[in-house]
């Protein structure tokens, strides 16, 4: 059945209300001076606004109904609460608006609509119990009369602000505008602008209870100049959205032009997919906003240059580049203790205190993974394992690992990168590495640092401050992007031969890790389980085709090698395995075993000897210790006497401070010499020849003081040094002996040579504990406070001179 709309005073209208009031107890009479209730959920409505209503509960239906059946206006109230189904007197407020109903419709459903127009304010005075509907007697209160300039500049300026509202509204009705520029009466105005400005329903209650024009003016106003900020902003909002939607569909247009000429003209080689295939990196790069910036100011660039520009391609490379860069990428740090001490005892033997350092330092990674870590340097002579400890960080982390050699690097472009006027211009080592890694937080290991160059194109180590600073780094800048890139997240890890030779600024950014060489043992033990299963593997040999026993491996370890790592060893070992896969290959059933015999037969004869005994067995020759670059090594120091006039002469190539040294030790000798039983006029016509051999190696330092004063005394009182002994110290012309570094090399080195009795400073006691328990125990160690002490604990007895025959 259709909705049917009735008029309230037609005879429809009345037996439409009198259906559902049948129930009701019609013999009570409605009084005149009452009036009927509608409480209302969620409106206001204010007088002399129309407004339909709905309404659906039993009771506000028969007092709609009722009132259109006896032709009565209706009370409209706002609920306090409008979750309330059943409102009674204390639900409902006080003051609400009388209303005529202009038309009713009785809808099939059971919700009814109507329309009324608001008369007049009115305030309840009690409700009156006994009536199937709400009933209460009013209080009735007119519109305020006044009529002043100020209400009037209210007024006025009411209706501007209600106007522009209307203007800023996206669909506001036309007749509205009309009725707002009508309405002259301020209080009419008001109602009106009230009743349908977007508000609060308390807010629309409190100006309904506002009596005082001049106030009830002041807060609409108020109301209105809010939502009109709010109008406002949306409006703004609105308009930039539709530029932005704008120009883009004008940029899209023109670009569909651009490639439509570019085809017309035979320009179009592919280059519209290369740009949206650069776009689409871009977007996927996830690039911070300066970057990202750059890149697509380039790319713009690039769609307006054409493929055959010498600086297309210098544009494409760079955006190539920038799109490569892990800008975001970040892989997970696992680490587990456990793992990663068997990680690094997998790859390495030894090394306990450089293991144990670098637990340390995973753990407390583990703990605060945003902490700054410390830039670790591995310092050690060459072939100590410094490069695969870097790689077993990184796996024990989990991270890529990448490396940069920067031996020879003389330019500091070759760490910052070429600026992009240059053809052929690229990033530095640095971004290239990570670029390389495809992560932001790789392991990243700075190779021989020790042998930075300095050239006129700058100073590379000074561009690793920058790199090698937690507190710049996130923001490195390198020429080529010229833009910042974030390197704090990655693990520094620098190795070097000779710290003396890291600049000073640059040595303070890093932690020091020394590495020393390896006894004799360790290096059997390192052949037996690394070197020797890893020379087999890369020869195509099986352990059963080939046995190589512990005594051919010490062999070449004494005879063949003489360094304080192993890669010296490693390559003997693979000759030894080499030879016996061409024996192999000849007749595949065939099965060696290698021992210490076999090895002069394969390898050739031994290029060191044990010689000790035999250069020194003479005096004027005595056994000194050396620290080098690559670990601790012996050296000779020969004194011969020739008629002349006193004079010193020194070759080998002695640097000055060694030069030094032999001239305060030959004026010792002088200042001693009644003591020590030499004639001192011998001496003053006599040449001292001093010579250190191996003179191609240039040698400096004043440890040897000690060992060039004892060759003296040597020559000069014709005892001999003991066989297997060696020293080191520096001399003073007082005659004490004084501290020296590189203890722990020098003493690995004598181990090496086969001496067994070593003469040190008193004052390097402390370094005792840095040599390892295996090399100490092979060794006697005399410690001197004065060179006498040397004197008698290095040379051997005066001969007893034979008494003369009696006549």
């Amino acid at each position: 059945m259709e909705n049917e709309i009735l008029d309230p005073r037609s005879d429809k209208a009345e037996q439409a209300a009198s259906g559902p009031t049948d129930t009701t107890d019609a013999s009570k009479a409605l009084p005149e001076d009452v009036l009927i209730l509608v409480p209302m959920r969620n409106t206001v409505l204010f007088p002399g606004v129309v407004m339909p209503i709905t309404v659906g509960r039993e009771k506000s239906i028969a007092a709609v109904q009722e009132a259109v059946r006896s032709e009565r206006p209706v009370g409209v109230l706002l609920q306090r609460d409008a979750s309330v189904d059943a409102p009674g007197s204390d639900d409902l407020h006080r003051t609400g608006t009388v209303a005529s109903v202009l038309r009713y419709v009785a809808a099939a459903e059971g919700v009814h609509h109507l329309i009324c127009k608001g008369e007049r304010r009115f305030r309840v005075l009690d409700f009156l119990p006994g009536f199937p509907f709400l009933v209460a007697r009013i209080d009735y209160f007119d519109e305020p009369t006044t009529d002043t300039k100020e209400v009037e500049a209210r007024a006025l300026l009411l209706r501007k602000k209600a106007l522009e509202a209307i203007e800023l509204l996206p669909q506001a009705p036309a007749e509205l505008s009309g009725a707002l520029q009508q309405t002259a009466d301020p209080a009419a105005l008001a109602n009106m602008v009230a009743s349908f400005m977007d508000i609060d329903l308390d807010e629309k209650q409190a100006l309904l209870e506002t009596r005082d024009l001049h106030e009830r003016l002041d807060k609409v106003i108020g109301l209105l100049s809010d939502r009109l900020d709010v109008l406002r902003l949306t409006r703004e909002l609105d308009e930039q959205t539709q530029e932005k939607m704008s120009a883009r569909q004008r940029e899209y247009m023109l670009r569909e032009q651009l490639k439509t000429i570019r085809r017309e003209l035979g320009e179009d080689e592919g280059g519209g997919a290369e740009v949206e295939e650069i776009e689409a990196a871009i977007e996927s790069a996830a690039m911070p906003e300066e970057a990202e910036k750059e890149a697509r100011r380039e790319l713009k660039r690039l769609e307006r240059m054409s493929d055959a520009s010498a600086e297309y391609s210098m544009v494409r490379n760079y955006l190539d580049w920038l799109t490569a860069l892990p800008w975001s990428r970040l892989d997970d740090e696992v680490i587990d203790i456990a793992a990663a001490e068997r990680i690094l005892d997998e790859d390495h033997h030894g090394l306990e205190k450089v293991k144990k350092r670098i637990l340390e330092f995973l753990a407390v990674r583990k703990l605060n993974p945003e902490g700054r870590s410390p830039i670790l340097c591995l310092v050690g002579p060459p072939g100590v394992g410094k490069t695969s400890l870097g790689k077993s960080i990184a796996r024990a982390m989990g991270l890529e690992f990448v490396r940069a050699s920067l031996g020879g690097v003389h330019d500091e472009a070759e760490m910052r990168g070429h600026r992009r006027t240059y053809i052929g211009a690229l990033p530095g080592n640095i971004i290239q590495a990570i670029r390389k890694a495809g992560t932001r937080n790789p392991v990243f290991m700075l190779d021989e640092m020790d042998k930075l160059g300095v050239g006129f194109h700058g100073d590379p180590a000074s561009a690793l401050l920058e790199v090698l600073d937690p507190e710049q780094n996130a923001t490195f800048r390198d020429n080529y992007l010229g833009v910042p890139f974030d390197l704090s997240r990655v693990l520094f890890i620098g190795t070097a031969n000779v710290l003396d030779n890291i600049p000073g600024p640059l040595r303070d950014r890093m932690e020091v890790i020394e590495i020393a060489g390896y006894t004799d043992e360790e290096k059997l033990e390192i052949a037996r389980e690394y070197l020797l299963p890893r020379q087999r593997e890369q020869n195509g040999i099986d352990a059963s085709q080939v046995a190589v026993d512990d005594s051919a491996l010490a062999r070449i370890i004494s005879d063949y090698t003489r360094e304080a790592g192993v890669r010296n060893l490693e390559r003997q070992i693979g000759a030894l395995l080499r030879h016996a896969a061409v024996r192999i290959a000849a007749d595949e059933t065939l099965q060696l075993s290698l021992s210490a015999d076999d090895v002069p037969a394969i390898l050739g004869p031994a290029p060191f000897e044990r010689e000790t005994a035999a250069r020194t067995g003479l005096p004027g020759v005595a056994t000194g210790l050396a620290w080098t670059p690559v670990g601790g090594d012996i050296l000779f120091i020969e004194a011969m006497r020739s008629p002349g006039k006193g004079k010193l002469i020194l070759t080998g190539q002695l640097g000055d401070v060694m030069r030094e040294s032999a001239q305060a030790a030959l004026s010792l000798l002088k200042s001693r010499a009644a003591a020590l039983g030499v004639d001192p006029g011998e001496l003053e016509s006599s040449d001292i020849h001093i010579h250190v051999p191996a003179g191609a190696i240039p040698k400096d330092g004043p440890s040897a003081g000690v060992a060039m004063y004892v060759a003296l005394v040597s020559l000069a009182t014709g005892r001999p040094v003991k066989s297997g002994l060696a020293m080191t110290g520096e001399v003073s012309l007082r005659g004490l002996v004084l501290p020296v570094g590189g203890i722990k090399e020098k003493c690995l080195a004598a181990v090496r040579a086969g001496i067994g009795t070593v003469l040190l400073p008193a004052r390097n006691r402390k370094d005792l504990e840095d040599i390892p328990q295996s090399a100490r125990s092979k060794l006697d160690f005399v410690w001197l406070e004065h060179l006498d002490e040397a004197v008698q604990a290095a040379l051997e007895e005066a001969p007893q001179t034979a008494p003369a025959d009696a006549a």
